[in-house]
């Protein structure tokens, strides 16, 4: 299949489901109204609640929720065809994960900006509440160390890599200060020296790598995660003006740049897609996925077509800037198609490479000698990027090969493809830490939301102690497995961790729709839920009886089984709430 179809067709599925799909669910179900005051302008405290410009906030928002999922989980999901991953991702975001996004977004700024446990205890009760939170935070640092394992794995030992990523920090605090104080409001003006100051730091990295000052910017595993804690602590701190904001906007800029750079590149090669629509691994026992197409591809594309960390994005940062109503629909539905729109992308660059060489590059090499594959391009793929690629399991290389394939078919691209490799691997990296620090910073907010019932003064978010002791225990609670830690021990978690909580955020958004008198409507959410939760459910029981179990890992088996049972804790409540609303004859919209 030529892959300039799956763009059209993508582009045109994604574009309706926003014009007709989203505008439905925002003035219908919603009912989005500007003359009601946000959370930013009600508790506007200039570090926190700050009303901010609908764009700068989509960048914010999107170069949040928009971490590994998208990039790393399509690829791995091509074992099984282009075609299964295409479905999910196109019917997914739009009628799932797009309304999951919207609902939730919603659900926070119309209860004061709260966290995901707050409104499961305001929508189902209190004890609800307090488990919601338990499991919600539960998930989150298991989160934040798979995420950042990603990228201390992609940047140590690599001073350009890790030169180009950190140069942004210094960057976005410069932008923060020149809006803030310099040059008000002068959005245009700022994004343009921003890209530009970080383009240049792309351009020098490898000056940086050959010089002597190379050995500066080079960490090993240890130190990294170490470095990754301290920046968590300080994008959970500071005003979100001063470095998450104007940080996360900038970085946005290159996450789309670079994936509109791929579709014009798909565009004038034109490449096909060579793996098969649907390969013999549905059934199960592929060398990458060892389980069958239902449950696990869903698992694996997660954020590509729903995600559930978005849910406490949503409840967190984001809700807490939004200045109308009216930008809850482009911000938390059109961020999510925007992210499915990269999800296709990172599917079409990992199924143009030859299959076997898709194979060799992501199974380890003794499980790949067993399926009798012989290498197509391997050889001149590894001599292109300039290191030898097989065997790189996890996702990242593959996508990088691919796309860096694909640039080096343009002429005057072809002297560069070492250097598009390497800036591709820094890409991932850099797509991975906006979220790290968005979730770092939400996860002092729960923890302030936990400790209020304890010592109250925890709850404001004006008491510095309270700030910095949270700020302090989040980022050391997953900068500890990440110190600690490798991918085998953290990552396998985060598939089944992130659908649960996306079910339980539908269900919870179903209570509220419910309550709102817009029970007619409460399908949206109800038929996305059942099918995300029974898929994530089975997932998790087949790990753990299939997987975990069968070789001894315990810890895993344990992690898994807690969070399994937090969860479904959550649904049965959600459920039992929604019968309850549904009885009460009385009920009436909200006002």
């Amino acid at each position: 299949m030529n892959a300039i179809w799956l763009i059209v067709i993508s582009a045109l599925v994604l574009t309706l489901g926003y014009r007709y799909y989203g505008a439905f669910i925002a003035a219908k179900v919603l009912a989005l109204d500007d003359s009601r005051k946000t959370p930013a302008i009600i508790h506007n405290d200039n570090r926190d609640y700050v009303p901010t410009n609908k764009w700068v906030l989509f960048g914010h928002h999107f170069a949040a929720i928009a971490g590994a999922g998208p990039l790393i989980g399509p690829t791995l999901a091509a074992q099984f065809g282009y075609l299964p991953g295409t479905l999910w991702i196109l019917l997914g975001s739009v009628f799932a994960g797009a309304v999951h996004d919207l609902v939730i977004l919603f659900a926070s700024v119309r209860n004061d900006g709260l966290s995901l446990a707050e409104i499961a205890r305001k929508e189902l009760n209190k004890s609800s509440g307090l488990v919601a939170a338990i499991a919600i935070l539960f998930i989150l640092i298991i989160t934040m160390a798979g995420l950042a394992l990603a990228v201390v794995n992609a940047l140590y030992n690599s001073p350009w890599g890790t030169f180009t990523v950190g140069v942004t920090i210094p960057i976005a605090i410069f932008i923060g200060i020149y809006l803030r104080w310099m040059r008000i409001g002068r959005i245009g003006e700022a994004t343009v020296i921003g890209v530009s100051l970080i383009i240049l730091g792309v351009v020098i990295g490898p000056v940086i790598e050959r010089s002597f000052i190379a050995s500066y910017f080079t960490f090993n595993h240890e130190q990294l995660a170490i470095i990754l804690a301290v920046y968590g602590f300080a994008a959970a701190t500071l005003p979100v003006w001063l470095l998450l904001t104007p940080r996360d906007y900038l970085s946005t800029y290159m996450k789309i740049g670079v994936m509109l750079a791929l579709t014009i590149g798909i565009i004038i090669i034109q490449p096909h897609l060579r793996m098969p629509a649907v390969t013999s691994y549905v059934h199960g026992g592929g060398p990458i996925i060892p389980g069958k197409v239902w449950p696990f591809m869903f698992i694996t594309i997660a954020c590509g077509a729903l995600s559930g960390f978005h849910a406490i994005i949503g409840t967190g940062t984001t809700p807490k800037m939004i200045s109308l109503e009216r930008d809850i629909l482009p911000i938390g539905f059109g961020g999510m198609l925007v992210e499915g729109f990269v999800a296709l992308m990172a599917l079409i660059a990992a199924t143009s490479l030859h299959p076997n060489d898709y194979f060799a590059i992501n199974s380890l090499p003794s499980v790949f000698a067993k399926l009798n594959m012989p290498v197509q391009e391997l050889t001149q793929l590894s001599q292109l990027v300039g290191e030898n690629v097989a065997g790189r399991a996890g996702g990242a290389v593959s996508l990088a090969v691919g796309m860096a394939d694909i640039f080096r078919k343009i002429p005057f691209l072809a002297a560069l493809s070492s250097y598009l490799y390497h800036f591709i691997i820094m890409f991932e990296a850099l797509f991975i830490l906006t979220t790290i620090d968005a979730g770092t910073r939400v996860g002092r907010y729960l923890l302030q939301e936990l400790g209020g019932y304890i010592y109250k003064p925890l709850r404001s978010t004006n008491w510095w102690p309270g700030i910095i002791f949270t700020s302090i225990l989040i980022s050391f609670s997953w900068g500890y497995l990440v110190y600690n830690g490798s991918i085998s021990t953290i990552w396998p978690l985060f598939g089944v961790a992130n659908q649960l909580l996306a079910s339980m955020a539908l269900a919870i958004g179903t209570a509220m729709i419910i309550r709102m008198g817009k029970a007619r409507y409460a399908w949206i959410t109800i038929i996305p839920f059942i099918f995300v939760a029974a898929t994530t459910i089975a997932a998790g029981y087949q790990n753990i009886v299939n997987s975990y179990l069968p070789t001894g890992k315990t810890l895993l088996a344990t992690l898994s089984g807690i969070m399994l049972v937090l969860v479904i804790i959550i649904l049965i409540s959600s459920v039992r709430k929604w019968f309850e609303l549904l009885g009460q004859k009385n009920a009436k919209p909200e006002t």
